[in-house]
């Protein structure tokens, strides 16, 4: 997803990278590209930050609150304010106009390259998985105990899926930041503590189940019964 209001520069980079191989959306604000995103699935979305309707740092923000796709930001600005706060928000990598079309493709290249070692590290991924009283479906996002039923957040899902990959096993924190929250620093390590703490509070009322936290290397999903 290519979001860009610049008519000319638009269209430019939307067939250069489709030249190069990629499929490519472009909207060209961010109200439009919001509702797009929503709908469908993209890889990678490549977001302008002064637009009208929607600005891109807002933009992200609301991607990041919904969906699990990484983003690269593409501005004229180049203040150190502006840089901090898009990899705040979780960009992958902030590019200043004008730019190289070739360190563009390169990052991307990159990105995608990593994304799929990542991918191919991990335990295989069922349609369920059985927590002792409880059944989770990542597809769905759904928790269900003969008790209750709990839908889950986008990254409550991912996190709580990934657990159950490794279970029994320790999950490294390195794999759960690169691949939920795309980042490795302090914020998002505090904020991965935050949802393991969510995912033990929904877990607690199966007191055979627990989430353990290993100093330094992880956490693991332990199931008594199983």
């Amino acid at each position: 997803m290519l979001v860009e209001d610049e008519e000319n520069f638009g269209s430019l980079l939307k067939n250069y990278l489709e030249l190069s191989g990629y499929s490519v959306q472009w909207a060209k604000n961010g109200t439009e590209a919001y509702s797009v995103i929503m709908k469908d699935e993209f890889d990678l979305c490549i977001l302008d930050v002064m637009m009208p309707n929607m600005d891109g740092f807002t933009l992200g923000e609301k991607i990041k609150e919904k969906k699990d796709v990484p983003f690269f930001y593409l501005t004229a600005k180049n203040q150190k304010e502006d840089l901090v706060r898009g990899y705040e928000i979780g960009a992958e990598d902030y590019l200043t106009k004008p730019f190289d079309t070739e360190v563009l493709l390169l990052k991307i290249k990159a990105l995608f390259n990593r994304l799929t070692q990542i991918q191919e590290q991990l335990p295989a991924q069922k349609s369920e998985y059985q927590i002792g009283d409880f059944v989770f479906k990542p597809s769905s996002r759904a928790l269900v105990h003969p008790s209750r039923e709990k839908k889950l957040s986008p990254k409550e899902a991912l996190l709580l899926d990934l657990l159950c990959r490794y279970k029994n096993e320790i999950m490294p924190r390195d794999i759960a930041l690169d691949t939920i929250w795309k980042q490795n620093d302090y914020f998002t390590k505090r904020s991965m503590d935050v949802y393991i703490g969510k995912l033990r509070k929904y877990l607690a009322i199966d007191e055979s189940v627990t989430i353990e936290t290993f100093h330094q290397m992880g956490f693991q999903l332990s199931d008594a019964n199983q």
